[in-house]
């Protein structure tokens, strides 16, 4: 690990509000360009829960509930314009919906997405995020990850699947990443057995694989709509890689470094909007931890062969923090105010925290 500011001038976590729900929380999603926030969950019975707060002072208050028929499991924004925020929520039955949250009685698209649950899912030419196409990836226990767009109904316009004779993984988390022009596009897929998969949309293939040996619980790009820069992916045994993406080696692939945090599993990884190399996790243990990546003095160098290959910098830690007993499984930056963000813990409370002097790191 390098070095870290000094005790002065680190960031510091600071809970600002922590609101008790009465259902299992899955996800939670700033609203873009609001001060409101949204919770996705299971409620006691059996029924999809969504709630909209808004943050006012140093409380949220509960706008609306919405109830569904089967539990959401994961949501994202990214799909649709700054002027529409739809919301797209995956559910415990394979089914992606869209809603529009001032109408929320009736999905304003929905597809028998998959067999299975929907564990997590992606948006990408929306809210201004990436060029292209407004589309949704999807990842699911039935071993497949669906890419659809919304003004195509039913039918996915890819799906990455297993071969025949390979057996399905359960595929706990996908992103979507390189979306710097209308052509390209990728979708980095992590799976239970420690795979993660690197789908190129353009040529429709597979451009990359490897294997961490451990489940993969989060990947993320620092942004989605540059050029391949860099991708963080956790694992259930306190450990989490960050991938060069820059330079591709033609047998190696991306240079990574590794960091053990904990013992316990990383839930989730999520980037800085305002800063790409300042990135936090959220761990099994109730904890944050917010890290910066330092690039290296070069970031490729020739082989012995002439080929280039990527160099992996380092990481330090720049703060942590523990907020629960129980595993925070769900985190999210606020896209608009620098330092705000929420996250979703297993003991039901949601929690808005404020980090700051993110300007000093």
């Amino acid at each position: 690990m390098s070095s870290v500011p000094s005790g002065l001038e680190r960031p510091q976590l600071v809970a600002h509000v922590q609101q008790p729900l009465s259902y299992t929380l899955f996800d939670c999603k700033w609203v873009p360009r609001s001060a409101r926030l949204l919770c996705l969950g299971s409620a006691a019975r059996g029924t999809g829960v969504i709630q909209l707060y808004e943050l006012r002072g140093g409380r949220v208050e509960l706008l609306r509930e919405i109830e569904k028929a089967k539990p959401i499991k994961c949501g994202t924004f990214g799909a649709t314009s700054l002027q529409q925020r739809y919301l797209a929520t995956g559910d415990f039955d394979g089914n992606l919906n869209i809603w529009n949250l001032e109408a929320p009685e009736i999905p304003v698209y929905s597809v028998k997405g998959h067999k299975e649950i929907i564990n997590s899912i992606d948006g990408v030419g929306g809210l201004g995020i990436g060029e292209g196409a407004p589309e949704i990836v999807t990842g699911s226990r039935d071993g497949t990850v669906k890419v659809w767009d919304p003004r195509q109904k039913d039918m996915p316009v890819a799906n990455m699947e297993p071969v025949q004779g390979e057996s399905k993984r359960d595929c706990w988390t996908v992103a979507f990443g390189n979306a710097y022009n209308q052509e390209e596009r990728v979708v980095c897929a992590g799976y239970d057995n420690g795979d993660i998969k690197l789908f190129d949309l353009k040529t429709m293939s597979l451009r990359w694989e490897t294997n961490i040996k451990n489940g993969v619980c989060s990947v993320e790009f620092d942004r989605k709509d540059v050029n391949m820069n860099k991708l963080v992916a956790t694992s259930l045994e306190g450990k989490f890689h960050v991938f060069d993406m820059r330079t591709q080696h033609p047998t190696k692939g991306f240079a990574s470094v590794s960091e053990k945090v904990q013992k316990s599993t990383i839930w989730q990884v999520r980037h800085l909007p305002q800063n790409r190399d300042v990135f936090m996790t959220s761990g099994g243990a109730g904890s944050l931890h917010l890290w910066k990546y330092e690039y290296p003095a070069q970031r490729s160098k020739e082989d012995s062969e002439g080929a280039e290959m990527g160099v992996a910098g380092s990481v330090s830690l720049l703060q942590n923090v523990t907020l629960s007993t129980q595993p925070i499984s769900s985190l999210d930056w606020s896209p608009d105010k620098k330092g705000l963000c929420v996250c979703g813990a297993f003991d039901q409370t949601l929690r808005v925290l404020i980090v700051t002097k993110l300007n000093k790191v």
